[in-house]
């Protein structure tokens, strides 16, 4: 809330002031500081009403009925997190403090959970031939395939989208035609979309050659196979407040062998595993790279991702990842196409 200041209060404030404050407030509520802006309490309608049937007068000071124990967040704390614990605790407006309970700032949950718009472009990679789905891509290209009676891409977009996150560039080559003559220029889906169109085969990274005058903040690039519900927005956050250059989504992988594997010291056996299980981070085909990154990549070449990073991590720049534990299906073969399908409804 820009004018949050509007809504304060000294423990000395008058009943009747209280009432000015909170009537001329849009969210109904004043919050109590001391002089060094430390939070002392909130005041509502409801606190004022109960102090005037104890015959309270509207001269009176509000010092005796001051809410002094309110449901508070801290600065640091995720959007996430206030919503949890505004949810928890049944309030819909919630102080922000610092660590020694100086008052920040205060957050109003309905506005929480409405997205703020973003600048940040969304790269999606989506011109592949799909060439292990066929015969469903003859025709289609991958991301169009409807998965819960729409395209892939459509769903990729509107989670986008549900972030505030509505700058949408689609990197386009097999049957580009299909996929421009659905989305447009994206204002039937409450988004704005631009095409690039890969004369050849150009990897991941090496389509964003193209486009490097567009690309002046981060921005994220995602393959346009993919069906996750990942919170995007905090993967934005979680890039900033690393100060990174690049991040890369992974997901935990567990791969188990299927024998016995013997632990050895030259010819002495030292133990037997019996068919263990080794888990890998793999890359979850969601990135966020910063403006910088692109000076690393050649023009108009083949260049895939994990080669970018490569290059970035030897050039010591700032390279993180970023877990994801939410559902994530890559969609490259008719199995998971099916199993697509059969979750679609239950996850999104």
């Amino acid at each position: 809330m820009k004018n949050y200041k509007n809504i304060l209060l000294s423990p000395t404030s008058t009943i009747k002031e209280a009432l000015e404050v909170i009537d001329r407030g849009a969210i109904r509520i004043a919050l109590v500081v001391d002089k060094n802006s430390k939070l002392i309490g909130t005041l509502t309608d409801g606190d004022i009403r109960r102090g005037l049937l104890k015959n309270l007068s509207l001269d009176d000071s509000i010092e005796t009925i001051i809410f002094r124990n309110p449901t508070v967040c801290y600065i640091e704390d995720s959007k996430d997190h206030i919503l949890d614990v505004a949810t928890s605790n049944e309030v819909y407006q919630m102080p922000i403090i610092d660590k020694n309970g100086i008052l920040i700032d205060i957050k109003d949950v309905n506005e929480l959970l409405k997205p703020s718009l973003k600048t940040n472009r969304v790269v999606l990679m989506a011109g592949g031939l799909g060439t292990r789905l066929r015969p469903l891509t003859e025709h289609t290209p991958k991301p169009m395939l409807k998965v819960g009676n729409r395209p892939i891409l459509e769903t990729i977009i509107m989670n986008f989208k549900k972030y505030g996150f509505t700058n949408i560039i689609i990197s386009v080559s097999y049957k580009s035609e299909i996929i421009e003559e659905y989305f447009k220029d994206g204002s039937d889906l409450g988004v704005t979309i631009e095409y690039i169109h890969e004369e050849k085969r150009m990897g991941t990274a090496g389509a964003l050659s193209l486009i490097k005058d567009k690309l002046d903040e981060p921005f994220f690039v995602m393959n346009g196979d993919l069906l996750t519900n990942i919170n995007f927005e905090n993967m934005m956050e979680y890039h900033i407040s690393h100060n990174a250059i690049a991040t890369m989504g992974v997901r935990e992988y567990d791969f188990q062998v299927p024998y016995g594997v013997v632990n050895v010291d030259e010819v002495d056996i030292l133990s037997i595993e019996e068919k263990p299980t080794q888990s890998f981070f793999v890359s979850g085909g969601v990135y966020i790279l910063d403006s910088k990154a692109l000076k690393f990549i050649p023009n108009n070449e083949f260049y895939d991702m994990p080669t970018l990073f490569e290059i970035l991590i030897k050039n010591k720049e700032k390279s993180i990842s970023f877990p994801i534990r939410e559902y994530w299906l890559d969609i490259g073969r008719v199995e998971e196409f099916e199993k697509a399908n059969n979750e679609y409804k239950e996850v999104f």
